[in-house]
């Protein structure tokens, strides 16, 4: 009983605050929307020849079909009619976009962690490497990612690749950075005296990399892995912008500027923010399970 208490009242301190904070952000998103859609209401959807007060006023700036910024019920219910008045594989369905951008970013994921765990383990080493590759891997992310993801997809695309491929490529390019520093740090956090107990064994470089630094190395590895997905799933949606993508949610952003529909885009917006979310989430749960592993005897 008294773990139950326990409990309930810790939910409620934490919840509590997370809630205030919740409200006084929907009020904010209120009050903007009533404020900027308000000229526009008032030229194009308010009588011109009858008398009108202030709540008709707010009526129809909270209504509006293409409002400058829609109010937050204008997207819940746009996103929920997406979910549910079409099938999945209608491109209406926000579910259809979810799972194309999905599946771009596990893709450059997997190779983004790949790549970085390759070079990290490179980085470490060979000290030439060091001095040759690490500035050039720090320098790689000074360029934007908008400004890569035509050329990738240009150069790609007249070697005959198309589809996920160039899309998981520019997911992999945001995501190898942060694996890569991170495992570099973390294949080096072993201790002089770890490393020379285990030159006494004779142990191999190889021998010394897996029972030694790769373990020491999860703590880094995995708040690094959660930075990577959620920058793979960035990359991956602006490499549908260039392409004129017709599935996605970055085509979906696309498409819904193209015609000037704000509440489309602000529900694709809600989408990749709950798919962030769920990405990172589930990175999160390995990590603890990948952990609490290790920590048992």
């Amino acid at each position: 009983m008294t773990e139950r208490v326990d409990t309930l009242t810790r939910l409620r301190q934490q919840g509590l605050p997370v809630a205030v904070l919740l409200l006084a952000l929907l009020l904010l998103w209120y009050g903007g929307a009533w404020w900027l859609n308000a000229p526009g209401a008032i030229e194009r959807v308010m009588p011109k020849d009858s008398p009108w007060g202030w709540q008709d006023l707010l009526s129809a700036t909270l209504s509006m079909e293409r409002p400058l910024l829609p109010a937050p019920h204008q997207v819940a219910l746009d996103f929920w009619s997406s979910l549910v008045d079409w099938p999945l594989a209608s491109p209406r369905n926000l579910l259809f976009h979810v799972a194309v951008t999905a599946e771009s970013t596990l893709w450059g994921f997997v190779m983004g962690t790949a790549l970085g765990l390759f070079l990290s383990v490179c980085i470490v080493h060979s000290r030439t490497l060091d001095r040759a590759l690490l500035p050039w891997i720090v320098a790689s992310q000074t360029v934007p990612v908008l400004a890569i993801a035509p050329i990738v997809l240009v150069i790609l695309g007249s070697l005959g690749f198309s589809g996920v491929a160039p899309k998981a490529v520019i997911a992999m390019y945001l995501c190898f950075f942060p694996v890569t520093v991170a495992m570099v740090q973390g294949l080096r956090s072993p201790q002089r005296i770890e490393t020379e107990m285990l030159h006494t064994y004779a142990a191999s470089r190889w021998q010394a990399l897996w029972l030694l630094r790769l373990p020491a190395a999860l703590p880094f590895l995995f708040p690094a892995l959660r930075v990577g997905i959620a920058a793979g799933l960035v990359g991956a949606m602006v490499a549908e912008l260039p392409t004129g993508a017709v599935a996605g949610l970055g085509a979906r952003l696309l498409t819904g500027s193209y015609y000037g529909n704000t509440i489309q885009i602000w529900s694709a917006l809600v989408m990749s923010a709950l798919l962030g979310l769920t990405l990172t989430t589930v990175v999160a749960g390995i990590e603890r399970l990948v952990l609490r592993h290790r920590s048992q005897p």
